[in-house]
C-alpha cells in the first residue's frame, strides 16, 4: 500500500468515526433549540376531515381534541385583510372562480356545503359553519394556541402584515413561519426573525445530502421544525404526480431516503421537532411515532387523539377547565 493511500484511508476512517460519534451525540457540538411547545397533535387546516376546513367550527373541534398546533395557510384580500384560506383561487372551496386578492373580506363567499378531504380521496367533510375567517380573528379567539402559517405566494405585503399581527398579539414564540420555497422563507425571516422557522423543500433536501455525506453533525441548523410527508402515503392517499409510475417511484425512493431513525433522532436531539404529515390512518400514526417523530399533522384530530390516549393514556381535564385556556367562538 502506498503511503498516500494509507494516509487517505486513515483520514477517511477518522472522519467516518467522528461523523458517527457526533451524529449520535450532537449536544457535544451544538446547544439544542429549547422547544416552547411540543406539537404531537397537529390539525391540518383545523381538521378538514371532520368539519369544513379553516372554519372556526373546525378549529373549535380541534381544540376539544387538545390539538397542540393548528396548521394554516394565508392569503391577502383586496382590502388588505389576511384571510385563512388554503387556495388562492376560491373555485374549489366555494365554487366562485375568483382569487382571494380580487375581493374585499366582506365579499368572500361561503364554503361549499361539503368539501373533499384532499388527503383522503372519496371522503367529504361537512359543517354548519361555512364562513371564511381572518388571521386576526384566529389570534383573538385562540391567543395561546400555537399555529403554523404557510405562505404560498411571494407577497411581501402579506408577509409583513402577518409579521405585524404576530407581534401585536405577542405570539412570536408560538407562530411558525412555513413555506415550500426558500425565496419566500427568506422574506419571512426578514419580516419577523423572532418567529421559529420550518424547513423549506430545498433546505430539507440539503439536510438529507449533508446527512448522507456525514457532514450534518458539524453544520448549524437555524430551523426549529421539519414538516415532512411520510413517504408511505404517496401513491396511496397522496398523489403528487399525474403519472402513477412516478408516484410509485417517488414512494420507494423517498421511503429509502427519508425514513432513517438515526436522522430523525439527530434532529430531535438538536431541538428540531420532526412532524410527519398528512397522516389520516392509525397505521401511519404507528410508523411516524416509531421513527421518533415529535408529532403528526392530520385531517382527523379525533382519531389521532384516540390513538395518542390509547398509547399513553392520561386523564383528560374537565371540558370547562381545558377550554378556559383558549377563547372559543360561539356556534
Amino acid at each position: 500500500m502506498s503511503p498516500l493511500l494509507y494516509y487517505a484511508l486513515s483520514a477517511l476512517g477518522g472522519y467516518i468515526t467522528l461523523s458517527i460519534f457526533f451524529l449520535r451525540r450532537p449536544r457535544l457540538l451544538h446547544t439544542p433549540h429549547a422547544p416552547v411547545f411540543c406539537p404531537r397533535l397537529v390539525a391540518h387546516r383545523g381538521g378538514s376531515g371532520e368539519l369544513l376546513e379553516n372554519t372556526m367550527e373546525a378549529m373549535r373541534n380541534a381544540m376539544t381534541q387538545r390539538a397542540d398546533l393548528l396548521e394554516l395557510d394565508c392569503h391577502l384580500t383586496r382590502d388588505g385583510v389576511v384571510v385563512v384560506s388554503h387556495d388562492k383561487n376560491l373555485s374549489r372551496q366555494s365554487g366562485l372562480n375568483k382569487d382571494v386578492s380580487s375581493l374585499d373580506f366582506e365579499e368572500l363567499p361561503l364554503y361549499k356545503e361539503e368539501l373533499e378531504v384532499y388527503f383522503s380521496p372519496g371522503h367529504f367533510a361537512h359543517g354548519s359553519d361555512r364562513h371564511m375567517v381572518s388571521l386576526e380573528d384566529m389570534f383573538q379567539r385562540f391567543p395561546q394556541v400555537p399555529m403554523s402559517v404557510e405562505i404560498k405566494e411571494k407577497d411581501e405585503e402579506l408577509i409583513y402584515k402577518i409579521a405585524d399581527l404576530v407581534r401585536r398579539f405577542d405570539r412570536n414564540d408560538i407562530t411558525i413561519w412555513a413555506s415550500e420555497k426558500s425565496s419566500i422563507m427568506k422574506k419571512c425571516k426578514a419580516a419577523n426573525p423572532e418567529m421559529p422557522l420550518s424547513f423549506t423543500i430545498s433546505r430539507g433536501f440539503w439536510v438529507l445530502l449533508l446527512y448522507y455525506l456525514g457532514v450534518l453533525p458539524f453544520i448549524q441548523i437555524p430551523e426549529k421544525f421539519l414538516f415532512c410527508f411520510l413517504p408511505t402515503i404517496i401513491n396511496r392517499t397522496y398523489f403528487p404526480f399525474s403519472c402513477s409510475g412516478l408516484n410509485k417511484l417517488a414512494a420507494v425512493v423517498l421511503k429509502w431516503i427519508i425514513m432513517r431513525k438515526s436522522l430523525i433522532q439527530h434532529l430531535q436531539e438538536r431541538g428540531v421537532q420532526v412532524v410527519f404529515w398528512c397522516l389520516n390512518e392509525e397505521s401511519d400514526f404507528e410508523v411516524a411515532f416509531s421513527l421518533g417523530a415529535t408529532g403528526v399533522i392530520t385531517d382527523y384530530p379525533t382519531a389521532l387523539r384516540r390513538y395518542l390516549d390509547n398509547q399513553d393514556p392520561w386523564p383528560q381535564p374537565p371540558k370547562s377547565e381545558f377550554l378556559s385556556s383558549v377563547s372559543l367562538p360561539e356556534k
